[in-house]
């Protein structure tokens, strides 16, 4: 098995109107993914970013574009093929976008 991580790509704006119905959906995503045995965690990701370079810390982070990673999920599965399938599930759960890459643990 294989973990991938899938990033949900927030825009800047609240994209949707009835968050509630969004939060049951993924909700609903979440419930079946850990009785496949595919969901390992979840996490969202609060706004105050910051970057550090070198030891210089700065407001951020300083992307040019509309959107920001605003939470992610780890899944394990087998195939890649797999976690796209999660990943097209959950992106029509939050209604954004979702990113998936394999994860490489450094040990």
């Amino acid at each position: 098995m294989t973990q991938y991580l899938l990033s949900i790509y927030q825009p800047d704006h609240d994209p949707v109107d009835d968050v509630g119905q969004v939060a049951r959906d993924v909700d609903a995503v979440e419930a079946a993914g850990k009785a496949a045995g595919a969901w390992v965690f979840a996490g969202g990701l609060g706004s105050g970013a910051r970057v550090v370079r070198k030891g210089l810390v700065t407001d951020g982070p300083y992307v040019e574009g509309k959107e920001h990673v605003g939470g992610f999920v780890v899944i394990d599965v087998g195939t890649y093929d797999e976690a796209l399938d999660w990943a097209k599930r959950l992106s029509d759960a939050a209604t954004l976008p979702v990113e998936v890459r394999s994860l490489d643990w450094a040990r």
